[in-house]
């Protein structure tokens, strides 16, 4: 059974820490560079990575001795287009590059996929960060609170999706920040976000 983005971001963290430090990060820990807003996010992905056998808990009281079971060993990978950088702030005007990136072919969806790599931190809450790579698939239509890459009036933006008649809301996860709202006719989804890559070593955009 494949992963939710989510559920992936805290397998990989996970995996580099242990690779990093030689043992697993705390709850904390996890929920700190994550962005979750409490411990319980973490359990709760916790509890659903063992339950789809990528970790095992040796004890009730050990959260450092999670245990790593491998992801699929020799798993395949594709190529995709890197189409540049999106915004997760105010929308900047879209950024076009002819590169490619490998992906594991368990990121992708069905149809025509692509990469975007992230600037501005208005999607924090959602686990979305500066210098992350997006995977996006591309489609033209969204439903309400999906996390889509947008173009307004030409300018791109990766925001939660909410539509209301004839005004889209495009919603940052970011208390501190305020939705956009824009005509309908004004706003077109490019696709929607279905997986993300971080480096943990890589500097801030």
């Amino acid at each position: 059974m494949g992963l939710t983005p989510a559920q992936e971001r805290v397998y990989r963290f996970i995996r580099n820490y242990v690779e990093c430090h030689g043992c697993a990060p705390s709850y904390e820990e996890i929920r700190t560079h994550l962005g979750f807003k409490s411990p319980n996010a973490v359990t709760k992905h916790i509890r659903q990575l063992e339950s789809r056998g990528y970790v095992r808990l040796p004890g009730r009281y050990r959260k450092r001795a999670l245990e790593l079971v491998p992801l699929q060993a020799g798993a395949e990978t594709a190529s995709i287009p890197f189409l540049g950088v999106v915004a997760a702030g105010t929308p900047i005007e879209a950024v076009e590059i002819p590169e490619s990136i490998d992906v594991p072919e368990s990121f992708l969806g069905k149809g025509d996929n692509f990469a975007l790599r992230v600037r501005g931190d208005s999607m924090i809450e959602e686990g979305i960060r500066e210098g992350d790579i997006l995977i996006i698939a591309r489609r033209p239509h969204a439903e309400n609170g999906q996390t889509v890459v947008a173009l307004v009036q030409g300018n791109a933006t990766v925001k939660k999706f909410y539509r209301n008649e004839n005004e889209v809301e495009l919603r940052p996860a970011n208390r501190r920040m305020n939705s956009l709202r824009v005509p309908a006719d004004q706003v077109e989804i490019v696709g929607t976000v279905i997986g993300l890559l971080r480096d943990y070593r890589r500097p801030p955009l």
